[in-house]
């Protein structure tokens, strides 16, 4: 697994020890590879994804076995899971893809216990680097706009970009990665984030703790990971973070 889902494994791991017999769901599972981890682990986890069209997740998660026991299909916004059923979700990379944000997350607060909590990690609209084609600033422009192609396919023919193997020319990949752009994505402000998270959650941003886990992923970084609880450099490298990353939020439930 990536260093993020590591991350989120750790986060889970770390709230069921406060939490004996806490359950997790990992909303937007993909292909599974984290529910397979956390169960693994000894979680008791659980996953739903709606296996959208641009996607290849879904059948890396038949072959895991878990689709339709552990993993279950997200069809019509609706999750097949009662009422308070878990005491954690997590989902990673996934709300920026969702349309109706205050229908996900109100069906999230559904199943959620009364004293559950969220982990959310994914992109504002204002963060530099699109992620999905690695285009920065690609994700800025209107839609349709004829400048934003050209932008694209020059930073391509300049190398930039990822998936590079996935279209025969350069104009045809950006062609096709801004395609999946408008189709499969929505960046949204923070203001629209944190107002629509407002409705049902208490939430804070925590990409200190995501800063200080990667960098203690490595062997040798303790000293920088010392170095970024100094609240100056915190602030600093949270700023940052954000507009190159993403934004970590952690929610509580509150009443509806």
């Amino acid at each position: 697994m990536d260093v993020t889902n590591r991350f989120v494994l750790d986060f889970a791991m770390r709230f069921a020890r406060q939490r004996s017999g806490a359950r997790v769901l990992d909303f937007g599972c993909g292909d599974c590879h984290l529910v397979q981890a956390g169960l693994a682990a000894g979680l008791d986890m659980a996953g739903a994804d709606v296996y959208y069209g641009g996607s290849a997740a879904r059948a890396e998660a038949e072959q895991s076995g878990l689709l339709g026991s552990a993993v279950r299909e997200i069809r019509y916004g609706r999750l097949d899971y009662a009422a308070a059923s878990f005491d954690l979700v997590v989902n990673n990379q996934v709300l920026e893809h969702v349309a109706d944000l205050d229908g996900t997350l109100g069906e999230i607060h559904r199943v959620l216990t009364a004293d559950g909590a969220v982990l959310s990690i994914f992109p504002a609209r204002d963060v530099f680097r699109e992620g999905h084609i690695g285009i920065p600033f690609s994700h800025w422009f209107p839609r349709n706009s004829r400048l934003r192609f050209y932008y694209v396919w020059g930073l391509r023919r300049l190398g930039l970009g990822t998936w590079k193997q996935e279209a025969p020319t350069c104009r045809q990949w950006a062609v096709d990665k801004l395609g999946w752009i408008d189709a499969y994505t929505h960046y949204r402000s923070r203001r629209e984030i944190f107002d629509a998270f407002g409705r049902f959650f208490v939430s804070q941003l925590r990409e200190s703790d995501y800063i200080r886990y990667r960098l203690l992923d490595r062997p040798g970084r303790k000293a920088l990971a010392a170095l970024a609880d100094v609240p100056v450099v915190a602030a600093a490298a949270r700023a940052v973070f954000r507009k190159l990353a993403f934004l970590v939020i952690v929610s509580r439930k509150v009443a509806p």
